[in-house]
């Protein structure tokens, strides 16, 4: 099925032609004149154009032209004549024109015609799509570790929800690994083998977060050159995982409820509706009901997204997948020449309390791997906070005398508070510098923005 335009100033002709091809399953709309005709190429999207050469006000050499210097994306154009000459064919041609058909003319002849045409538009939608899709492409994830009962029962959740529409919500702490659930919950979806397009919500600048979304018609603000399909439209028929959905700006977490109610939006500047099929994966670490009730978050966008959710239990909460988890990995990280881990490092790791979970693991073992000797982790390997596991300091254990236990766990506490107080001067000084601009801040301390804002909350910092 194609979305035509027919347009021709006869009338009795014009509604043959839509009948015909209504009938054969095309979705068909009619204007009398090229100026008509305009009014619904800039309010709608259409795959194939039927134009009459001679109408009044704009003709169709007018109109072919126009789409051509105008649109963005321009629909496939048949021009229709009862006047035939080889002067204007050959200029139809040169304009772009797809083909040339001299009335009358048969249905059937003019159905192919249409046919090919379509599937030419499409063609070009797709490659369209498909190049968007490749430039945000990334490697493929590892392989998702569960050995332990958490973990298990998460994936079970994954393999149910997973064959449905459902949109779903996926909560837990930074680094547990929710865009690999997301990634499994689309993999094993009906909707596999279309894209599966990702972004996190606080790496991009609210102003440019809308039009990464929803895309932008040329010229719609300063330095908009061309037409921008945006990600929503890229996934048509897919899934978009919106990571830190909770981070979204309230003005734009309206248009997000509308696209998901009414499956179509516009585009920033743009005025042509479009129509998508979209399934939405999101995830946040914040507490949903704290920042409803904050008013940061709106509440029925939140029953609109949250119609199933994970929760990803953090791994000082899942001990047992620690392991399996740093073997996994080093082979990924190290390949089959990966080094061995000590007994004593991994009863290291095993104790050791992640704040940062899966990505902390990772940046441990990737420093281990480069000081490794011997082709063996030990605890000589591993950073000095997860030896001493001065992290937790209720499983620290520690081998001075009974007499001098006390003044240790102090001395240790008192350099954790004054490095937490360190940390927040630090953070409160980049703060004072950017205007209190959270992106910038962010940047200026060298740190990702997901990382600033779980800082503020621990400083009680997020609320200016």
């Amino acid at each position: 099925m194609a979305k035509l335009l027919v347009v021709d100033d006869e009338k009795n002709l014009r509604l043959v032609v839509q009948k015909e091809m209504a009938r054969q399953g095309h979705d068909v709309e009619t204007a009398d004149n090229g100026e008509a005709a305009w009014e619904l190429l800039e309010a709608q999207d259409f795959d194939v154009v039927l134009c009459d050469i001679n109408m009044p006000r704009l003709d169709g050499m007018g109109l072919l032209r126009r789409t051509r210097e105008r649109s963005q994306n321009p629909p496939e154009v048949i021009m229709l004549t009862g006047q035939a000459t080889v002067e204007s064919a050959i200029e139809a041609m040169k304009l772009g024109a797809y083909d040339y058909l001299t009335k009358p003319y048969r249905i059937g002849e003019l159905s192919a015609l249409v046919t090919a045409a379509a599937e030419k538009q499409q063609l070009k939608v797709d490659n369209q799509r498909l190049r968007a899709q490749i430039a945000r492409t990334s490697q493929s994830l590892p392989e998702i570790v569960a050995e332990s009962r958490q973990m298990k029962e998460a994936l079970r959740l994954v393999q149910r929800v997973a064959p449905s529409d459902t949109s779903v919500m996926i909560t837990g702490e930074s680094g547990v690994g929710k865009e690999l659930i997301a990634q499994a919950i689309h993999r094993l979806s009906r909707r596999a083998d279309k894209p599966f397009i990702d972004l996190n919500c606080a790496a991009l600048q609210d102003t440019l977060l809308e039009s990464e979304l929803f895309g932008h018609e040329a010229g719609a603000f300063s330095g908009a050159r061309v037409r921008k399909l945006g990600l929503f439209e890229i996934a048509d028929g897919g899934t978009i995982f919106l990571d830190e959905v909770m981070e979204m700006p309230m003005a734009l977490q309206s248009k997000l409820l509308r696209a998901l109610e009414t499956r179509s939006f516009f585009r920033v500047g743009g005025v042509k509706k479009v129509e998508v099929d979209v399934r939405l994966v999101a995830a946040t670490n914040r507490n949903k009901e704290q920042s409803i009730a904050d008013g940061v978050f709106r509440a029925d966008l939140m029953y609109r997204i949250n119609s199933f959710e994970i929760v990803i239990p953090p791994l000082r909460e899942r001990r047992e997948d620690i392991e399996p988890l740093a073997r996994h990995l080093l082979h990924k990280m190290a390949g089959p020449n990966a080094p061995e881990m000590s007994p004593a490092a991994i009863e290291a790791l095993t104790l050791f309390d992640w704040s940062g979970n899966v990505r902390h693991l990772r940046n441990c073992l990737e420093r281990a791997i480069l000081l490794s000797d011997n082709n063996m982790i030990t605890p000589r390997e591993l950073p000095p906070e997860i030896t001493n596991r001065t992290e937790n300091p209720s499983v620290s254990v520690s081998y001075a005398a009974p007499q001098n236990t006390t003044v240790n766990s102090f001395q240790n506490a008192s350099s954790t508070n004054n490095l937490r107080d360190v940390e927040r001067q630090q953070i409160i000084g980049a703060l004072e510098k950017t205007g209190w601009h959270r992106g910038k801040t962010a940047e200026l301390l060298g740190i990702s923005p997901s990382t600033l804002y779980r800082r503020l909350r621990e400083y009680d910092l997020d609320v200016r």
